[in-house]
């Protein structure tokens, strides 16, 4: 250093990706952000995960870099060095793709949150973690808990409600941009949130909007991978009896001349405009259609 007293943020991050960079060889992958042209190549594979990733991500929940105790850097696990000072290194057979914030090589928001949850034991600052990332947009829950199970955490208490309340929290938000969709896009009004049966028979499943005159039935797949300390043959069973059960109904309810589109948070969020024409055209479609049952519409 050039100047007297302690290091900024910046020069800390900096540091810790120094200490735990290496330039990749030949025939590897290039420095992360080299591409981008960001990122200095001294840093090599390394990258800034952790709190201080998130901090850098703009999470108003994660505290600046400044503050904390220590700096996570990710690492390839073959890297032979030794966590240093402040600068803690994280090994993983297989590094993400790294995106370039201010210069530096970052974790993906839901690998950082991952690292960051690992090394926190506060129930409260996991909610908060977690649901900020949902709310504000930085990814879907199903991709949040994917990564907290390939960081073996999910079985922990301060974890288990706080994944509850992502998955709330992004079904919310998916409810909203529904609603946002139908309504911007000046699509008939829906019943919302209905179930749905035979006339004295069988239910036939809820659905999140559903349109009685053209017989269309919208579902949100706002279900997250729920694992748990489940082995990995078990963990797909479920899976598979889970697809079963919904695909069943699915059929169920085509059979009766029912049409069902079937949206994704994320397509709702990144192609609102071409989701919107997907429902157009099964409602204008059911013009052509035969008649479909009569089914019993109730609130759910």
């Amino acid at each position: 250093m050039l100047h007297p007293g302690p290091l900024s943020g910046r020069e800390r991050l900096r540091s810790a990706l120094l200490h735990a960079g290496r330039t990749p060889v030949s025939g590897r992958r290039s420095a992360p952000g080299a591409e981008a042209g960001g990122a200095d190549p001294a840093y090599g594979e390394a990258m800034v995960t952790g709190l201080a990733a998130l901090s850098l991500h703009g999470f108003a929940a994660a505290p600046p870099a400044v503050s904390l105790d220590r700096i996570d850097v990710l690492v390839p696990r073959a890297r032979r060095l030794r966590s240093v000072r402040y600068a803690h290194l994280v090994r993983t057979p297989e590094l993400p793709e790294p995106e370039v914030l201010e210069g530096l090589p970052v974790a993906p928001v839901a690998r950082a949150l991952a690292d960051a949850v690992a090394g926190l034991s506060d129930a409260f600052a996991v909610r908060r973690l977690l649901t900020e990332a949902v709310r504000d947009g930085h990814c879907e829950p199903a991709v949040v808990v994917g990564e907290l199970n390939r960081a073996k955490v999910l079985g922990r208490p301060q974890v288990v409600n706080a994944v509850d309340s992502l998955l709330a929290e992004g079904r919310a938000l998916a409810e909203d941009r529904l609603y946002g969709l139908v309504r911007g896009y000046e699509l008939p009004e829906p019943l919302w949130n209905v179930d749905l049966r035979l006339p004295g028979g069988p239910h036939l499943g809820g659905v999140d909007a559903y349109w009685p005159e053209e017989a269309v039935a919208l579902e949100l797949d706002t279900r997250a991978p729920r694992y748990s300390r489940l082995d990995d043959d078990r963990r797909q069973e479920e899976h598979e009896a889970e697809w079963s059960a919904y695909a069943a109904r699915r059929e169920h309810l085509e059979r009766l001349g029912v049409t069902v589109v079937h949206l994704s948070p994320r397509k709702l969020r990144d192609a609102p405009e071409q989701q919107a024409g997907v429902v157009r055209t099964a409602l204008m479609a059911a013009a052509a259609r035969e008649p479909a049952a009569y089914v019993v519409v109730l609130p759910r």
